[in-house]
C-alpha cells in the first residue's frame, strides 16, 4: 500500500484499514524502525501552510500539524507517506 508510487494522506491509510488516523500515526512510527530491514526508508512529504507557504521540514510527529507557527492559520496540508528503496 505504501510502497506505490502515490504517497498516501493518514486519511486514505486510515480508511483503507479500517483504523483511526491516531492508531495509523502510532502504527506509522513502528513502520518507520521496522523497514530499515527490508531496505527501504518511510519518506514523509512536509505538511505545508495553504495560506502562507510555511513547510513544517523538520517535524518528527506523523499527525497534520494544527497550526502555522508563522501566520497562526489552521489550513494545513496533510503529511504524506510512502515506502522508498534505501
Amino acid at each position: 500500500m505504501l510502497s506505490g508510487s502515490t504517497p498516501l494522506r493518514l486519511m486514505d491509510i486510515a480508511q483503507i484499514l479500517s483504523l483511526k488516523e491516531k492508531e495509523v500515526c502510532e502504527h506509522l512510527a513502528h513502520i518507520s524502525r521496522s523497514v530499515k530491514s527490508r531496505k527501504q526508508k518511510l519518506v514523509i512529504v512536509a505538511p505545508e501552510c495553504q495560506s502562507c507557504g510555511f513547510v513544517f521540514k523538520n517535524r518528527s510527529r506523523f499527525s497534520k500539524p494544527g497550526r502555522c507557527p508563522e501566520c497562526k492559520g489552521q489550513r494545513i496540508q496533510e503529511p504524506e507517506f510512502r515506502l522508498e528503496p534505501l
